[in-house]
């Protein structure tokens, strides 16, 4: 009985967290993200607009169009992609909001056949 009571406090303790998302104050804007490349972090930046997001990294502008799916995913198309990899859509996710920055997480839109699903995690910052 004893063990039934710790469950049912620690089911009632952390079953009723949830993570703030307000993701519509997310949707447009100027934004900063940090990667690491051949371990160098270096930051990035993207603007994105109702119908696209457009990366300014390294030197290079590329663009992507936006297709939401909710308030909070939506999927990247590059227009003018450049290798076979490239045509590839992305799914965007948005997993909790605070203040002025958001964390994300990000997938292939379609799994491929006989390859591990990777899921990768970030945190972008809004600037304007």
């Amino acid at each position: 009985m004893r063990y039934f009571a710790i469950l049912f406090i620690c089911f009632l303790t952390f079953g009723c967290y949830e993570v703030e998302r307000h993701c519509s104050d997310f949707k447009t804007g100027m934004f900063e993200f940090k990667y690491t490349l051949d371990g160098v972090e270096k930051v990035g930046q993207f603007k994105r607009t109702d119908k696209y997001n457009i990366d300014f990294y390294e030197g290079k502008v590329d663009t992507s169009s936006v297709r939401w799916i909710n308030d909070c995913e939506f999927i990247l198309t590059k227009l003018n992609p450049q290798s076979n990899s490239e045509k590839e859509a992305i799914h965007m996710k948005i997993l909790s909001t605070s203040g002025d920055s958001y964390t994300f997480e990000y997938k292939l839109a379609v799994k491929k056949p006989n390859r591990p699903l990777r899921v990768e995690k970030g945190i972008a910052t809004k600037i304007d």
